[in-house]
């Protein structure tokens, strides 16, 4: 995957930038929830198996799509390219396999660490977004240095 140069926008990095600060401040201040997608998800999940109640369910429900359909609607404005992944389906299964490993193992994701940790200066979140960041850089200089 690669960077459309000429289509980048700070602007909108910086708009989509605010939005998730937002959102994250929202979710905080009104539930009382880390906006970690994992948590969430994994909330869902419990919940839809009968562990959690109805607006539990609910306010889960709301945000992970919200995720999903924000960039469609995101796209009845704005112009934007065709998305080219240069990896193959079992490429793709690995990795989220994997991150979904890692994610367990971290206690979180890179947004409940990243956005909502960091923000609220915890080290436990310093240590796994350097571990995520670091985890990042050694899997792409071995895919495509090493085995390219």
């Amino acid at each position: 995957m690669t960077i459309d140069w000429p289509h980048f926008s700070p602007l909108h990095a910086l708009t989509g930038g605010a939005l998730i600060g937002l959102a994250s401040v929202m979710l905080m201040l009104l539930h009382g929830r880390i906006a970690g997608i994992s948590g969430i998800l994994g909330g869902l999940l419990a919940g839809l198996l009968g562990d959690s109640s109805k607006p539990e369910v609910l306010w889960r429900l709301a945000f992970l799509l919200g995720l999903l359909y924000a960039p469609l609607l995101y796209r009845q404005w704005e112009v934007v390219g065709p998305i080219h992944v240069e990896a193959g389906n079992g490429t793709l299964v690995a990795a989220g396999l994997l991150v979904g490993f890692g994610t367990r193992l971290a206690g979180g994701c890179t947004s409940g660490h990243g956005i909502c940790g960091l923000s609220r200066l915890s080290i436990r979140s310093l240590v796994a977004v350097c571990a995520f960041m670091a985890a990042g850089f050694v899997t792409v200089g071995v895919v495509r240095h090493l085995l390219a």
